[in-house]
């Protein structure tokens, strides 16, 4: 299993909010299972990508890319267009990669990256489960504009995750992070008003909640007692409240 665990969480978020506002289909569960085991095979292949001796990437390798061919193969049957979002998704990976092949793998750009690659499951669950067969999909134009609020929040969310957790643990001597995380979360904040404004009221304050805690949680000062598993938890139950409250905002 890969080691970074809060990568599953960064998946299954963009996945719960675009099931939300998704009509009810069999293809939302076949793209979680797909997301869910090309993210593991992507992450050893980068790993072979890197490594001098990747002998002991190669099984597991192959284990995730068998899991993942089901869902995949009947995916790309089902609806053909799907061959253009994996052309799409293999340039993000061919980014990917250039920074592992450089060990860079932690910088910003590639989280940037990574951000981009989860919070595009918004609009494609969507998709799918609103489409037929056909060599290309439905109009951006036929998205329907709620699609987009949440695929803004989650990816608020994810990035404000991302510069936490770095100044937390990884840069947590370099100031910059903290300050860049707590400005962040700030103007997310102020961003989720205008989301909730757009989505319509009082319903989207349903929206602008958990970003009060993320605010909240991004300002608090001491950290040192908090150990990394800790830390992680914390982000995994902001990412429950996140989705709970798209939840609220959708049904109310």
């Amino acid at each position: 299993m890969p080691p970074q665990h809060g990568a599953w969480a960064f998946l299954a978020l963009p996945l719960v909010l675009g099931a939300l506002v998704s009509p009810g289909s069999w293809t939302t569960l076949l793209l979680a299972w797909a997301a869910f085991t090309l993210y593991p095979a992507s992450y050893f292949a980068l790993s072979l990508g890197r490594a001098r001796r990747g002998a002991r990437f190669r099984r597991p390798l192959t284990i995730w890319m068998l899991a993942a061919v089901v869902p995949s193969a009947v995916l790309l049957a089902a609806r053909p267009w799907l061959v253009w979002v994996g052309l799409g998704y293999a340039v993000l990976f061919a980014v990917n990669l250039a920074f592992a092949r450089r060990n860079r793998e932690r910088d910003l750009g590639n989280d940037a990256v990574l951000v981009a690659q989860a919070v595009a499951l918004v609009p494609l669950t969507w998709l799918l489960a609103s489409s037929g067969a056909g060599a290309w999909a439905p109009p951006v134009a036929s998205v329907p504009d709620r699609v987009w609020l949440l695929t803004v929040d989650g990816a608020l969310v994810l990035v404000g995750s991302t510069l936490h957790v770095k100044s937390l643990l990884r840069e947590r001597r370099n100031p910059a992070y903290a300050v860049a995380s707590r400005g962040f979360a700030a103007a997310s904040l102020v961003l989720a008003l205008g989301l909730a404004a757009a989505w319509g009221l009082p319903e989207g304050v349903g929206l602008v909640v958990p970003f009060m805690v993320l605010t909240a949680r991004a300002f608090k000062r001491d950290w040192s007692r908090w150990r990394p598993a800790q830390v992680g938890l914390v982000e995994l139950a902001c990412f429950v409240l996140v989705a709970a409250g798209a939840a609220v905002a959708v049904v109310a």
